[in-house]
């Protein structure tokens, strides 16, 4: 039996890239995994559950002894077989725009994470990534590390066909709202280019960072006021919004300063709709396959020039939203495949 981390994710009210990823994991592992929750109150699991010593226990979720009082007791305990999907350590690279208890909370996850039997990283960069910190944190036991490919699929049956074309070209940006996304650099962009007489839309979806998000807001609100028919702010959109717009977007634009996996690109690619990326190395592992340009982050000249094409070039934009639709990309029953494969 794989017993299933649902510890955050059943409580979380807002739709986080980490919360999806557990929700359609379990979703697809199917009869295999069961729910359990961590209970602080009694150290343990919730209702008493106890896995067995042949039993796998999974999870997806980021963790600390202060949050889980007796966790660590758990891990060390190995009464059963434990696994962990490891997303990023972007805590630790960017500090300075990151939540301080995350930052605060990762090093000690990241040595619980080495006492599990078996991780996951989102993408090989991840996987690199960790391995390089434990190699500095010296620490006397690791266990293997490999990669786990993200599904693209968002339960609907793959677009193959070019989405309905909308005038002026519609680009949508889906992401937290928060520096790490890059929203106020992508507007800034977008304004010059506004500026110079490029006719389209901006759409930015995305919840607001409640510690550092709200300068960036204002930002984005005064891109707004000049340019009022062309950056709409659509907030913490819900399913039928987000694909309402991409059903007539011309691309899904990333311009991130860090990514674990880069999610949204994939499942965009899913709908057939192209992306303009930073170029990043988790991002660049799942542009590769086609219908993405990547640009380098942050420099501003280079992705005025990416926009513009993309908005104005009608043969570049078909030919990348036929790459899009035709490319290979990864399922959540693939990554469900390989969870069981390796949790025998």
């Amino acid at each position: 039996m794989i017993h299933f981390d649902v510890t955050k994710a059943a409580g979380a009210r807002h739709r986080s890239g980490l919360t999806r990823v557990s929700a359609r994991l379990l979703d697809h592992l199917g009869a295999a995994a069961r729910p359990i929750r961590w209970d602080p109150r009694r150290r343990g699991f919730a209702d008493g559950v106890s896995p067995e010593p042949a039993d796998w226990f999974l999870t997806a979720e980021l963790f600390s002894e202060e949050e889980r009082p007796g966790f660590s007791a758990f891990l060390a305990s190995r009464s059963c077989r434990t696994a962990a999907i490891f997303h990023d350590a972007i805590p630790l690279r960017l500090p300075h725009v990151t939540w301080p208890q995350s930052v605060a909370r990762h090093p000690a996850y990241l040595k619980l994470l080495a006492r599990c039997d078996r991780v996951w990283a989102v993408s090989a960069a991840s996987r690199d990534e960790l391995l390089g910190i434990w190699r500095w944190q010296e620490l006397p036991r690791v266990p293997p590390v490999e990669v786990l490919p993200l599904g693209s699929d968002v339960g609907s049956l793959r677009r193959t066909t070019v989405p309905s074309p909308h005038r002026p070209a519609r680009l949508l940006c889906l992401g937290i709202i928060e520096p790490r996304k890059n929203q106020g650099f992508l507007a800034e962009v977008c304004a010059a280019l506004w500026d110079e007489g490029v006719d389209f839309e901006l759409h930015v979806i995305g919840r607001v960072n409640p510690h550092f998000g709200p300068p960036l807001l204002a930002r984005l609100q005064e891109v707004r006021r000049r340019h009022p028919t062309h950056l709409f702010l659509h907030g913490a959109a819900d399913d039928a919004t987000v694909a309402a717009l991409l059903a007539t977007a011309r691309a899904t634009v990333f311009p991130s300063l860090a990514e674990g996996c880069g999610l949204p690109l994939l499942e965009s690619l899913w709908q057939g709709v192209p992306c303009v990326g930073s170029d990043l190395p988790a991002l660049r592992e799942n542009a590769a396959a086609g219908g993405c340009v990547l640009v380098a982050p942050d420099d501003a000249a280079a992705w005025r020039d990416a926009i513009r094409r993309v908005v104005t070039d009608d043969p570049f934009q078909a030919a990348l939203v036929r790459s899009a639709a035709t490319r290979p990309l990864p399922t959540w029953q693939d990554a469900a495949q390989v969870l069981l494969a390796g949790l025998h």
